[in-house]
């Protein structure tokens, strides 16, 4: 099996591509020039908005994990064009040059919409105000009406091997004025591969899944895992299921997190 990864030298990208070459898989790059992959990925020098590149990237794949996506900036229209268009682009290249490749792309939870009744399942409705969770929607519809053989993966909060994002969740919080008992669905980069290797198996064809683990856990108990401290309240919380999603399609398909809780890989190191 050889598969192309989209967003390699990112913070999820960079870490799939060391476990599925520690998985024996045989992976393919699309990497930008004067960056680095990881040893044993073979690169494709391109990018996601160039055709030409696609097509030497695309040639003779099994599968295609599409993780390159734009979110940390204000410039709406550069989200907009590498999300969708991005996107766009690849599946046309999937669909001319490796028609039959198995096509997973990675998404957000944070499509769903804040005042949800429920932890967001995959069918509920969504219309997501910002740019990037709605770039993502509207890319997924992309991939979904493609007539390629496709599953879409739904991150939660990403985490894990030190890549910095949870030591950035004191910011957010202080600059959103989160409420302390609002719960978020987390998923560590570990359990990012362990769907990923069972998505690659066929087992989320055609299916759109959230990937978390088994314990959404409160902004303020993460930011006491991190030793810094957090206002309580016992005010109510305005939209309890805000980031909160529900992980049941996923292991009905399969998938069990080796990190159930944020705690357990705290105990085994590997924050």
């Amino acid at each position: 099996m050889t598969i192309l990864v989209t967003g390699g030298t990112g913070l999820v990208g960079e870490r799939l591509l060391k476990r599925l070459v520690q998985a024996g898989i045989e992976c393919r790059g699309l990497v930008r020039a004067g960056k680095q992959l990881p040893d044993g990925v073979e690169p494709i020098e391109g990018d996601i908005l160039d055709p030409d590149s696609l097509t030497e990237a695309v040639r003779g794949v099994s599968a295609i994990v599409h993780l390159a996506a734009v979110f940390r900036t204000q410039d709406i229209d550069l989200i907009w064009k590498s999300n969708l268009e991005g996107t766009r682009c690849l599946i046309a290249a999937a669909k001319a040059n490796a028609p039959g490749a198995r096509f997973i792309m990675s998404s957000t939870t944070n499509i769903y919409n804040p005042d949800s009744p429920r932890p967001g399942r995959e069918d509920d409705a969504a219309d997501p105000q910002h740019a990037y969770p709605a770039s993502k929607l509207a890319a997924e519809q992309l991939l979904r009406e493609s007539g390629l053989n496709w599953s879409i993966q739904r991150f939660g909060f990403v985490y894990g091997d030190q890549d910095g994002h949870l030591e950035m969740l004191p910011k957010y919080v202080v600059q959103g004025k989160w409420h302390p008992a609002q719960k978020m669905s987390l998923i560590h980069h570990r359990d990012i591969a362990t769907a990923m290797l069972l998505g690659l198996t066929g087992a989320m064809d055609g299916h759109v899944v959230n990937i978390v683990d088994e314990a959404p856990t409160s902004y303020y108990e993460l930011i006491e895992l991190l030793g810094e401290t957090m206002e309580p309240s016992a005010e109510p919380v305005i939209n309890p299921w805000h980031l909160h999603v529900d992980g049941a399609l996923a292991r009905r398909l399969g998938f069990v997190p080796t990190f159930a809780t944020i705690y357990q890989a705290q105990r085994e190191g590997a924050l």
